[in-house]
């Protein structure tokens, strides 16, 4: 590269890593990638991340690598559903690979060669029980034995080491609360880390440069409602990369829940993901969020969106039933959360001018979407509009969400606390707790 090029490169880049210091990103790698030739290509890029200030969790996968050791060990590999199933001697084989890697790794990230891309890092690797896992259990009398999956996530712990100047890295084997040892994938180790830290990125790496249509292009960006219908068509391709399949997985359920942008790169490439990550036009394949969901007003063409949303929670007793004429007429006392053309949440602000109070209402967050707590975006956006009617007090009327309310400011009430108009609709059948909140 000529001085002049690189000068060029190096402004061009400067916007990005003034935009990426502090954030927080994880790196999904999986065993193909690792078993790459570009594996300590890879290594020393994300040690160059970190050094940029960016805070970075490596999570690496195995599967390859288990395979081989597995067939060393003369023991067939098993699966239901896609899902390995571990039994004690399948474990064994694979704490083992597990482990090595994860010395690997970390010898990688701790070199400091003169004339290497590591030279003068100093890098703590930091790993840990992070992650607590439980049992997938039995499906459809299958039993997986030792596969598991998340449990819970040391949020606090995890980012106390990222503060503090460490790479955290984590594996595919995680602990129970009884002692047991589970194994896990890495993609959902690495969702769910990626969600409980509120990341701003997950990075996922395949064979090839990105997600590619029907011409061989790649595909630079994809909503998560593109990436699921493509992901479903993907599925049943016996020749489509494992990496792409896992990415994929992993995007659609973090950017649902709150991960406002997932990257897919080639481990083939040397310099995939600075490229992708430092410059303008990128190099491989987004799964986005931004600007693809709002909270709004709802307008009558919302109606088929709220129906959906509310007849199955209708179905179960959850909430009153209400009519298509009834929303029709009720429409403008409704906000929704609208994400890709897809309404996913709604709430509604019943006014009791003779009282001075409100009824917050039909509250329901799609099940694919309620990781990232609308429920509470919704309720705040319908107290400011309370406050701004003047109202003295919030109430609400719930058989099942009792202590969501209650962790949210409300205070359980008796019949006798509601606006007399409600009072006279109350019913008692049903027997809802009343919750009400002083604004």
């Amino acid at each position: 590269m000529r001085t002049t090029e690189l000068v060029d490169s190096f402004r061009h880049s400067a916007p990005y890593v003034n935009a990426h210091r502090g954030k927080t990103f994880v790196v999904m790698l999986g065993g193909e990638a690792v078993a790459h030739g570009m594996f300590r290509s890879i290594i020393n890029d994300v040690a160059l991340l970190h050094s940029l200030g960016i805070k970075v969790v490596l999570v690496y996968g195995a599967r390859p690598q288990i395979d081989a050791a597995l067939a060393q060990n003369d023991i067939e590999p098993a699966y239901h559903n896609g899902v390995r199933i571990t039994d004690e001697s399948t474990l064994k084989v694979i704490k083992q690979v597990a482990g090595s890697l994860q010395f690997d790794i970390t010898a990688r990230l701790s070199m400091s060669l003169s004339n290497t891309p590591m030279q003068g890092a100093q890098i703590n690797v930091v790993s840990g029980n992070f992650v607590i896992a439980q049992p997938l259990g039995v499906d459809n009398g299958v039993d997986f034995c030792l596969s598991g999956k998340v449990r819970r996530i040391d949020t606090q712990g995890l980012k106390h080491m990222l503060d503090t100047g460490g790479i955290v890295l984590m594996g595919p084997i995680a602990a129970s609360v009884t002692g047991e040892s589970f194994n896990l994938t890495a993609e959902e180790v690495a969702t769910q880390v990626a969600i409980k830290l509120k990341a701003d990125k997950i990075i996922g790496f395949s064979s090839r440069h990105g997600i590619e249509d029907e011409f061989g292009e790649v595909v630079a960006e994809l909503m998560p409602n593109d990436a699921q219908k493509l992901l479903t068509s993907l599925a049943d391709q016996e020749d489509i990369d494992r990496g792409t399949l896992a990415f994929l997985k992993a995007s659609i359920d973090a950017s649902r829940a709150g991960v406002p942008r997932c990257h897919l790169v080639s481990y083939q490439e040397d310099g995939a993901l600075l490229q992708e990550l430092f410059t303008r036009e990128g190099i491989g394949t987004q799964i986005v969020t931004e600007s693809a969901e709002r909270l709004r007003r709802a307008s009558i063409t919302d109606i088929g969106g709220i129906l959906n949303l509310i007849r199955p929670l209708e179905e179960q007793g959850v909430l009153v039933r209400r009519s298509r004429e009834q929303l029709e007429r009720e429409i403008e006392q409704f906000m929704v959360i609208e994400r890709d053309g897809l309404v996913i949440g709604c709430a509604a602000l019943y006014p009791f001018e003779e009282d001075n109070a409100g009824e917050f209402a039909c509250l329901v967050v799609h099940p694919d979407y309620r990781d990232a707590d609308r429920g509470s975006l919704l309720l705040k956006n319908i107290i400011n509009q309370a406050k701004v009617r003047g109202y003295a007090h919030l109430f609400a009327l719930t058989t099942r969400s009792i202590h969501w309310f209650l962790e949210h400011g409300f205070e359980m009430v008796e019949v006798e606390a509601l606006p007399q108009k409600k009072k006279q609709l109350y019913n008692y059948q049903r027997r809802s707790k009343i919750l009400r909140l002083e604004l």
